[in-house]
């Protein structure tokens, strides 16, 4: 069973980037590659089509592909009814859907921030919500199991907006400004790893042998404090009757100079995951990061017009449940 995470970077906002059809070529062939069984993605537009929200660009780019009889399921929006207009989370999956659900701000509400670099400064504290949901997925596997999925895109370590401190979209007014901007998004990314944790011990206090896999746009490393929150590992709990509960980056089995999903400045990082429990860890096979033909995304938005490729490299893991 191969499962693989990629974020697909604005599927749906071509306005001002590449048009449909150069990124289809593009975007086509590194689908194809993976084959996978279950397909996490994450920054799928769903713009209106006769009233209702759709996928409809990621529908168009998986005609004719592998991946064209998955079945498809998209995250809910703010209204909790239907997917927002952008950077939907979506899963493509061939094993049988049992149970799906859309998870923000049901086990962490949204923390409060009064900002005092503001114009003008907040009387009271803001709430700080959640950019995007996480989402859940039942499956049920060919021997049997129930496979608990979650598919996570976490807030990108960029400023979050100080009303009257922006200068630009990427520059501000004040230190002062940017440095709040700044805490804030910390804030959001690590309360969404904290709600992811929550959620995944739910199911482990209900199947202390649970199968879980976690697939997803961290924008954090390994070690960070939102890969921390999400594995929960020994080092950190300090409880050895606790281990069972741990998940483990798969990629930690390659390389070191393999372990890159974006290049940032000629630095790589690794931002996407496949986070998997000891009970699938066990059956994990063989691990793929597709970062051969990667752009440095400085350059690409410098030097490139109109890229059409995304500017993260997708992550497959392949088990053997047999």
């Amino acid at each position: 069973m191969r499962i693989a995470t990629f974020n697909l970077e604005n599927l749906g906002t071509y306005q001002k980037g590449a048009s449909f059809e150069n990124r289809a070529a593009v975007l086509r062939p590194q689908l194809d590659r993976l084959k996978a069984d279950v397909l996490c993605l994450q920054e799928v537009d769903a713009p209106k089509v006769r009233g209702t929200r759709r996928a409809v660009y990621l529908e168009r780019l998986l005609r004719g592909t592998f991946y064209a009889e998955h079945c498809l399921a998209v995250s809910s929006g703010l209204m909790g009814t239907r997917p927002a207009d952008v950077h939907n989370l979506a899963v493509l999956t061939r094993l049988p859907v049992i149970e799906e659900q859309t998870i923000r701000h049901t086990f962490v509400e949204p923390l409060r921030f009064r900002r005092h670099t503001a114009i003008p400064p907040d009387d009271n504290a803001v709430p700080l919500v959640w950019d995007r949901p996480l989402q859940h997925l039942v499956l049920a596997t060919p021997v049997g199991q129930h496979l608990h999925l979650f598919n996570v895109h976490l807030r990108a370590p960029l400023a979050v907006a100080v009303p009257g401190q922006k200068a630009g979209p990427f520059s501000w007014t004040t230190v002062s400004g940017w440095a709040e901007g700044f805490f804030a998004a910390a804030v959001k990314r690590a309360g969404q790893a904290l709600e992811l944790r929550l959620a995944i011990e739910r199911v482990f206090d209900a199947e202390p042998d649970a199968v879980i896999i976690v697939c997803g746009d961290f924008n954090a490393e390994d070690h960070d404090t939102a890969l921390r929150l999400a594995c929960a590992g020994e080092d950190d709990t300090g409880s050895g009757h606790l281990a069972r509960r741990v998940l483990t980056p798969v990629e930690r089995t390659l390389p070191t100079d393999r372990r890159f999903t974006v290049m940032h400045h000629g630095r790589p990082e690794m931002l996407d995951h496949i986070l998997a429990s000891r009970v699938l860890f066990a059956h994990l096979t063989n691990v793929e990061i597709h970062n051969e033909m990667l752009e440095d995304e400085l350059v690409a938005y410098g030097r490139i017009s109109q890229p059409p490729e995304s500017l993260h490299a997708p992550v497959v893991a392949t088990f053997d449940l047999a």
